[in-house]
């Protein structure tokens, strides 16, 4: 009987390029998925802010979209820059108050998981540490996306803009959590898809 493909390339523990390409479709999706489910909890709320109607007026755009995307930000604890006339204020804008729900910090973990768990499921991952690296590899396709993301969800306004903080969307956002939480996923994933 032949042993099923592994997670790894030769002897080690690295991701073979199949895991790789899976790996990073499943960052790309994680990333709309979890852009997607924020829209759908924020976007109406949004829509109907001052905030937004402000932003349209000055800008012409509606730019829902726009804050959405930072909220999504936010999710990943990213702050947003705001210029004002003495300087620019950093705020998240889950945390600064009662106006989203404290539950969008746990949609960009949740769907990390999950997809890392089902990269070293589809992987057939032999160890929690082969399922934690091929879980962790979903930053192949989340990073770009949230350095992507970071400069699409910015406003000009004036001579500044405002938006995600760039270092701090591609740190936390782009690069810790989906190693961190993808990694966990896949850890898990390798234990059900040695069943």
């Amino acid at each position: 009987m032949s042993r099923p493909e592994s997670t790894t390339s030769r002897g080690g523990i690295a991701p073979n390029g199949r895991t790789l390409g899976t790996a990073t479709v499943a960052g790309v999706l994680s990333y709309l998925v979890t852009y997607a489910l924020t829209y759908a909890m924020t976007g109406q709320q949004i829509a109907n802010s001052l905030a937004a109607r402000v932003l349209e007026l000055a800008t012409g755009d509606p730019g829902t979209w726009k804050l959405v995307g930072w909220v999504f930000y936010s999710a990943h604890y990213v702050t947003s820059e705001i210029p004002g006339l003495f300087g620019s204020t950093s705020v998240n804008l889950i945390s600064r108050g009662d106006a989203f729900s404290p539950a969008l910090f746990v949609l960009p973990p949740v769907i990390l998981l999950i997809a890392g768990a089902l990269v070293a499921v589809a992987a057939r991952a032999e160890s929690p540490l082969s399922g934690a690296v091929g879980g962790a590899s979903v930053a192949l396709g989340y990073l770009p996306l949230a350095i992507a993301g970071a400069l699409a969800f910015s406003i000009s306004v004036g001579d500044s803009n405002a938006g995600p903080t760039l270092v701090t969307a591609v740190l936390l956002a782009g690069i810790v959590y989906p190693l961190v939480f993808g990694g966990v996923g896949g850890a898990l994933g390798s234990l059900a898809s040695n069943r």
